[in-house]
């Protein structure tokens, strides 16, 4: 994995320059321009004047934040103009919805190519059911760096229900997840439609970190410190990292590859993830300005 996870992923209407403009002030890891759902369709021409203006400032007063567009499906008669007047070369990347496909992928590259974009990393959008059937494909390709799991999607292309016990979701959060790990990109979980639900956006953020996802979408600041706090780890679990690594290096060295910490038995995969524990604040520590 070369690109840094993102613990929280805030999006903003594209039509809604005041609101673009605060993208900046709950300090997302990563913050993305919305042309696609939160746009609608009678003012998609008008966002992507105000999306280049937004990005022109938000580089400029804030050249750490990771910055992205979503732009519109491949299939939509929005994709090819949101491309070429929507984006910048000083993004970080392009988030893509409902990609299902190497081929569509392509298309999405030969186009932000021929936009001068070429540059840009893709964040692919997994929210149909023929994405979640073929995640590995698109997790696979080379361009894409992140992928997300969009649930209301999903389950409107299913013709299924959604409920807030998830279990609807269950098997295909799985299979995205892992399909990101096979890919090597950072896995980010679905939105809590309800922002004043912070139980709701707990609870389903501890499902994700323990199903592998790095990070969770957000639709409102209030959820960004939430996803930060719940998917970096706890004081607790890293001082029990390190007591197990500590411990562990000392049974490796005496040839011992089973040993006890606080009663419990540590070998190799509880050793791995106590490190992956240590390596999380590593990252993020890394990343800071």
């Amino acid at each position: 994995m070369t690109e840094n996870p993102f613990r929280s992923v805030l999006f903003a209407p594209g039509n809604r320059a005041e609101m673009l403009a605060k993208l900046p002030n709950s300090q997302p890891d990563a913050a993305v321009i919305d042309l696609e759902d939160a746009t609608p369709e009678n003012q998609k021409l008008e966002s992507r004047a105000i999306a280049r203006n937004a990005i022109s400032n938000l580089t400029k007063l804030h050249p750490n934040l990771p910055l992205f567009v979503r732009i519109n499906p491949v299939s939509t008669s929005f994709f090819a103009d949101d491309v070429i007047e929507g984006l910048r070369p000083e993004l970080t990347g392009v988030v893509v919805p409902k990609l299902a496909s190497e081929e569509e992928i392509t298309t999405v590259v030969e186009a932000i190519e021929a936009a001068g974009c070429g540059h840009l990393a893709i964040m692919a959008g997994i929210e149909t059911v023929a994405g979640v059937v073929e995640a590995r494909v698109v997790t696979a390709h080379p361009r894409v760096a992140w992928c997300y799991f969009g649930a209301e999607d999903y389950i409107v292309d299913l013709g299924g229900t959604r409920t807030t016990g998830n279990h609807e979701v269950a098997v295909a959060r799985a299979q995205v997840a892992q399909a990101a790990r096979l890919g090597r990109v950072h896995a980010i979980d679905m939105v809590v439609t309800d922002f004043n639900d912070d139980s709701r956006f707990l609870k389903e953020l501890e499902e994700a970190r323990s199903l592998g996802f790095t990070g969770k979408l957000c639709i409102h600041p209030n959820q960004v410190p939430l996803a930060h706090k719940g998917f970096s780890p706890s004081e607790e679990e890293l001082v029990w990292a390190s007591r197990v690594i500590n411990a562990w290096e000392t049974a490796i060295a005496q040839g011992r590859a089973s040993i006890q910490v606080d009663g419990a038995m540590v070998d190799e995969p509880i050793a791995q993830r106590a490190k992956h524990y240590l390596s999380m604040v590593n990252t993020r520590d890394n990343t800071k300005d």
